[in-house]
């Protein structure tokens, strides 16, 4: 490594450990909100809409004054895909989970995330590879959701209705940053999801019109709305564009294994949720595996990210 080049990755350093512990944070507590609002009767496509759409309103202003949203133009087949990708399948189907198991465990089985990334990227990203610790926290972080289906899901069919759609929806989550990195890497991550979201606010129209609320949401309801668009899906995408950028979509998809942490807690807290035995050992290994699969650190990953800067 040229001493130039070792100098920014440590340089960069305490910002990509600064963007890895927020976009941990914010989505760590979205499965908290989501359940609050599913239980108050929003739909899973209403609440995927509403919180797309807070998004979209926000993503919109913020790269429109900052002159980058422009850079979708000629884009628009990829950020599509992107969007189908990481909102307009993931977001209904998470919700639809969380009507059948709890926000905590919702989190953990997104933890597969990196399982998935580290497959596909081995065929679609340059420089991304499933070697020596890396590979054995993979497969004990996999480990640790089959743990967790295994002990706390299987016995009911219900919750393995709700844990399958889970899992689509994290396939979804890992093919995701793919399309940022291959496709749009020379687009700004403010601009990107902005069209993104923009795009997704009217792919789900539809089923937030099939599925509207009986009423008014309560404020707990809107409250979370706000919450889940503004800063779980707005902020978080940033966050995350960015990151992807710093260390690629393999690495940065790790943050999935360290997000549970502040789900069960917050389901516990906050919605007393109770930690079945198999969220409690599928957890442990989950952030055993995160911690293997990043050899204790994070490397900023050059060529693989996106723009944004």
């Amino acid at each position: 490594m040229a001493p130039d080049t070792a100098a920014r990755d440590r340089a960069m350093s305490p910002r990509v450990w600064a963007l890895f512990v927020t976009v941990a944070v914010l989505w760590g507590i979205p499965y908290a909100f989501i359940k609050i609002a599913v239980d108050d009767g929003l739909s899973p496509g209403f609440l995927a809409w509403s919180r797309v759409l807070v998004a979209a309103v926000v993503l919109a202003l913020i790269s429109r004054a900052s002159g980058v949203l422009g850079q979708v133009r000629g884009r628009s087949r990829w950020i599509a895909v992107y969007a189908m990708l990481e909102i307009c399948v993931p977001f209904p189907l998470i919700g639809f989970g969380e009507q059948r198991v709890s926000s905590s465990l919702t989190a953990i089985l997104i933890a597969a995330a990196p399982s998935f990334v580290a497959i596909i990227a081995l065929k679609l990203v340059p420089g991304e590879r499933m070697t020596g610790s890396r590979l054995v926290g993979l497969v004990v972080g996999l480990g640790g959701v089959v743990a967790l289906v295994g002990l706390d899901v299987a016995g009911s069919g219900r919750e393995l209705v709700g844990a399958g759609a889970i899992l689509v929806a994290t396939l979804g989550y890992a093919l995701g940053p793919m399309v940022l990195t291959l496709k749009l890497a020379d687009v700004d991550t403010r601009a990107t999801m902005a069209g993104a979201t923009m795009l997704g606010s009217v792919v789900l129209l539809p089923l937030a019109i099939a599925h509207p609320p009986d009423g008014v949401p309560s404020g707990d309801g809107l409250v979370a709305i706000v919450v889940l668009g503004l800063f779980c899906t707005a902020a978080a995408f940033v966050a995350y564009g960015r990151l992807v950028a710093g260390v690629g979509p393999g690495r940065a998809s790790i943050v999935t294994y360290v997000a549970p942490v502040f789900a069960t807690g917050l389901g516990v807290i906050a919605l007393d949720e109770a930690v079945g035995v198999g969220a409690g050992v599928g957890l442990v290994l989950i952030l055993v595996g995160s911690w293997l699969s990043t050899g204790g650190r994070l490397r900023r990953r050059t060529g693989t990210g996106v723009g944004g800067g």
